[in-house]
């Protein structure tokens, strides 16, 4: 019989703990449609106030508070200016163009991040022959960058240089949680760290049922213009929902209690890219900053393979493009999980 799985597909298939339950269950609730959910309430001005803005807005998932923002941002013909490693381009079933009717210009970059220096050239000409480019954004962290982490002073080169162009600049934060921890550990509880990230971008979204481990939850964060034109997108895409207060304090639950154990997940990633490296069908190991390991495989075993064999040790991942395969590591795969993962991988014979 093969081993209870140690699944290291996705860090959203957690699940909510019994005191987030608890937490769902005891929670106020009214409409939110009319505003009347305290708990969303509560939660949206917590979201904005930690990140230094005057107003949010929660929404089902993360896709639909990315592609609010966009909407938000700019005309049918403009463009978007990001990463060809973003989830924006990549993931969200095409929802730039069909949602808004704009296209993308993508910016090759380092692991889903670039420099001010790349994008300057792609902002086209304020000519009639062009599409307007009216908004950059940047992932961080960079789910196909492997979780890369984004400079901080890098990040202020780009809002400065989007300001003198009058554009603005969001932020898909959907593991922006892990950034800001990886980048400092005192960042727990919310402090002046968090305000002083927040204030580089004109919008953000961030996630809750990823790492944090909340059941359902994005929010969008931004100006009160912002925010009020995003109810009404919101509103277009099927987004505005009812008695959301139990959703809405299992995030709440998850900022208090899953955000200071969340660089456990980071240190397990590194166990297990320490234990890849033992491995001979391995062929390079994608730089692991937060809670995500992209490894690439040598050519004689496919992703599918590696993938196949390691369902039979009891390892849940999948093939990530090519020869490669991600593993994520989150708050339901526990240090002794951890630890018998990286033993069975050492034994990997192809």
């Amino acid at each position: 019989m093969n081993a209870p799985a140690i699944d290291l597909r996705s860090d959203t298939i957690t699940r909510p703990t019994a005191e987030m339950l608890k937490a769902m269950y005891d929670a106020e609730t009214g409409d939110d449609v009319f505003a009347e959910d305290p708990a969303a309430v509560e939660l949206q001005e917590r979201c904005a106030a930690m990140f230094g803005h005057e107003a949010a807005l929660y929404c089902p998932s993360g896709t639909m508070t990315n592609q609010i923002a966009i909407n938000v941002h700019v005309r049918p013909g403009d463009e978007v200016v990001c990463a060809r490693k973003s989830h924006i381009y990549n993931y969200e079933g095409g929802g730039i163009a069909r949602n808004s009717g704009a296209s993308v210009r993508l910016i090759e970059g380092d692991n889903g991040r670039f420099l001010w220096t790349d994008v300057l050239p792609e902002i086209n000409p304020s000519d009639s022959h062009y599409a307007r480019t009216s908004l950059v954004s940047v992932e961080d962290t960079c789910n196909r960058g492997g979780g890369a982490v984004w400079d901080v002073e890098n990040l202020k080169s780009i809002q400065s240089g989007c300001k003198k162009e009058n554009l603005p600049l969001h932020l898909d934060g959907a593991r922006v949680w892990n950034a800001v921890i990886a980048r400092n550990e005192n960042a727990v509880p919310m402090d002046q760290t968090w305000r002083d990230y927040g204030q580089i971008f004109d919008s953000i979204s961030v996630c809750f049922s990823k790492g944090l481990g909340a059941p359902v939850g994005s929010v969008l964060i931004g100006s009160k213009s912002f925010i009020d034109e995003s109810h009404r997108t919101r509103k277009v895409l099927g987004g505005g929902m009812r008695q959301i207060g139990g959703l809405a304090s299992a995030c709440m639950h998850a900022l208090d209690h899953e955000l200071p154990r969340m660089r456990e997940d980071h240190f397990h990633a590194q166990e297990l890219a320490l234990a890849l490296k033992q491995v001979e069908c391995v062929a390079s190991i994608e730089p692991v900053e937060t809670n995500i390991v992209i490894f690439s495989l040598k050519e004689h075993v496919s992703a599918e393979q590696f993938v196949r064999w390691a369902e039979e040790q009891g390892i849940a991942c999948f093939p990530f493009g090519g020869q490669k395969v991600r593993f994520v590591t989150h708050r339901d795969v526990k240090a002794e999980q951890i630890k018998r993962a990286g033993t069975l991988l050492k034994h990997a014979t192809f």
